[in-house]
């Protein structure tokens, strides 16, 4: 996906990018490809590849989500993918890219003031020690690449006010995960309110997973315990477990 395309898949979603905007995506991809050379941001270095599997899958959510002037928390920001381009389509987003890796954060700094982008920080902490800083705060919670959703929910979950969204972009394994998900979603009151499925490329299957946080629940996230279990057979399976409640939420 060239530019010019990126502009026309934009606009077939209701999306128009401004001269201003198309400027600051080619700024911020030349600056994702000179980084790159010294640190490890992402695999996909061709311009076009860039431009489709970073930039347009991050805003392809705004298809059926309305962004306006709320805040937004990017969970494991990593390169800023979906938290930076949101911001750049969406102007009056107020953003915190969380991101505990040192490094990343010295680039998303770095992104932040060359594009002049303003209402958005940068935290370097994990989301397990942020959330006693920021429970319920935020209107939007998004995670892209960060890891299985079993893990995100209890993550994300503390982070996001009552009637906000918890946004997971996944691959292809993401319904899966879902119903792996599914008791801590309840124990934690998210609920499933829309799916949106399209193909990235040549065989590429996403999904956008929104949910809303019903009501509040009492439940630090940093005070679930997850442990990974590994069987002889290669296949893992997770147990989460409340120590308030003493129960496991998921168990596979």
């Amino acid at each position: 996906m060239n530019w010019d395309q990126l502009k026309e898949e934009l606009a077939k979603i209701h999306l128009s990018l401004s001269d201003h905007q198309l400027e600051q995506f080619q700024q911020y991809l030349s600056l994702l490809k000179e980084w790159n050379e010294k640190m490890n941001l992402t695999a996909i270095i061709d311009d076009e590849e860039i431009i489709e599997k970073h930039f347009y899958d991050s805003l392809k959510s705004a298809e059926v989500f309305s962004y306006d002037d709320q805040s937004l928390l990017d969970v494991g920001s990593g390169a800023g993918f979906p938290g930076i381009p949101l911001k750049i389509m969406f102007p009056d987003l107020f953003v915190t890219l969380l991101e505990p890796t040192g490094k990343r954060v010295a680039f998303l700094n770095e992104v932040i003031h060359a594009l002049s982008l303003k209402q958005i920080v940068t935290v370097n902490m994990r989301a397990e020690d942020y959330v006693k800083e920021a429970r319920s705060y935020y209107d939007i919670v998004t995670a892209r690449a960060v890891s299985q959703l079993p893990l995100l929910v209890e993550l994300c979950a503390p982070l996001l006010r009552v009637n906000g969204t918890f946004i997971a972009l996944k691959g292809m394994k993401g319904k899966e995960e879902h119903l792996l998900a599914e008791h801590a979603l309840q124990e934690l009151c998210l609920s499933l309110e829309q799916e949106q499925e399209w193909e990235l490329g040549k065989g590429d299957h996403r999904i956008n997973l929104f949910y809303k946080k019903i009501k509040e629940n009492g439940i630090d996230g940093s005070e679930i315990s997850i442990v990974c279990h590994e069987t002889n057979m290669g296949l893992s399976y997770y147990d989460i477990v409340m120590p308030t409640k003493g129960k496991k939420l998921i168990k596979k």
